[in-house]
């Protein structure tokens, strides 16, 4: 898959720009606050029709206007798609693909794959662990569209008895109310959790794989495990076992939405232990695997890397622009850097096949 012209109107601080990228590799150079990030949003925003940055859609029209539109023109095996996304601040949102809208926008997922190294990578680490169930469900979404249903009804699900447990608390009739939502809980969290241990029992040996290409020291351990309470439980019985803790706490204590993946390196815990250079290797291998992971599901995914190469020593750096060049299984990456000599220096050590588009801030 690649992106081959890219239209942002009204988009942050982006009032109106258009690119045309190569087949490879694409960098934005600039000072910092010019709006780098801004322009891999578009692009994230296109395939997932949301920001990685702001959650809120109105918090991404330019100030002062009352929409923004997003327009991509894609190619696979010579196959063109449009995608276009809108917002409207009195309208909504609308995406459309090839002129046609979507009668529901999640059945979007997938269509374009991508992945996105970042420094807000960093909330895998420190944030809760709905950061790293969020991880999981992406991957898996972006290639089982079935996996994405069982997310969404479990979470409807899971919303509806939590309501009824706070509304109706003390009420005879609140048992009742709950047994009609436990079934789509249970028949949903147990999809999601098989295909999300099997998940990561497949992906380990690639995370793996990249970590000790990156490293500087071979002799690093890094370890992923899934951690879950349907390990020992089934999740039938651990509604029932936790029904008066639930009644007490008057939310669902139990259940797959408390899933976790724990990281750590020789034994210990990653985000205690590790040191900036061992967490970045250990994000940057994370997410090389996972685009690894969506290529061999039949399509290869945009790479963004936004200012991956801060905190990193000059061998680490080296280690992943030789690692995407010579890869065969990496497809169009884009790149954001401050500095365009740098970013040049570096690039035309390993390839002749790149663009860099300097970066101005449209709104002063």
């Amino acid at each position: 898959m690649q992106i081959q012209k890219l239209n942002i109107v009204n988009f942050k601080n982006h009032l109106n720009r258009e690119f045309v990228f190569s087949k490879k590799i694409n960098c934005f150079v600039g000072k910092n606050g010019v709006g780098k990030t801004n322009i891999l949003d578009t692009m994230y925003y296109l395939s997932f029709s949301k920001s990685f940055i702001n959650t809120t859609d109105s918090q991404n029209i330019t100030l002062g206007s009352d929409f923004f539109s997003l327009r991509g023109l894609y190619i696979e095996n010579e196959i063109q798609e449009e995608i276009l996304l809108s917002f409207d601040s009195h309208k909504g949102k609308t995406m459309k693909r090839n002129g046609k809208e979507y009668d529901k926008i999640s059945s979007h997922i997938g269509l374009l794959p991508l992945i996105i190294i970042s420094p807000l990578d960093i909330k895998l680490l420190f944030e809760g662990s709905a950061e790293r169930r969020k991880f999981l469900d992406s991957t898996l979404s972006q290639f089982d569209s079935s996996h994405l249903s069982a997310l969404q009804n479990y979470n409807r699900a899971l919303l509806q008895r939590n309501k009824i447990l706070k509304t109706f608390a003390g009420n005879p009739t609140q048992s009742v109310m709950l047994e009609m939502w436990n079934p789509h809980l249970i028949s949903n969290g147990e999809k999601l959790f098989q295909n999300r241990k099997n998940f990561v029992e497949n992906f380990t040996p690639e995370f793996l794989k990249y970590y000790e290409k990156i490293a500087v020291s071979n002799l690093e351990k890094p370890l992923l495990k899934y951690s879950s309470q349907l390990e020992n439980e089934k999740m039938e019985i651990l509604l029932q076992k936790n029904f008066h803790r639930d009644e007490i706490l008057q939310y669902t204590s139990s259940g797959v939405h408390k899933d976790d993946l724990i990281f750590s390196i020789d034994d210990l815990p990653l985000k205690n232990c590790g040191s900036q250079g061992q967490q970045k290797t250990f994000l940057t291998a994370l997410k090389l695997a996972q685009y690894s992971f969506l290529k061999n599901s039949g399509k290869k995914p945009i790479l963004l890397l936004d200012d991956i190469f801060d905190k990193l020593d000059s061998h680490r750096v080296s280690s992943i622009l030789d690692l995407i060049q010579h890869d065969s299984g990496f497809g169009q990456i884009f790149i954001t850097h401050t500095k365009g000599d740098d970013i040049t220096k570096m690039l035309q050590s390993f390839t002749d096949d790149f663009e860099i588009f300097e970066i101005s801030d449209q709104i002063s």
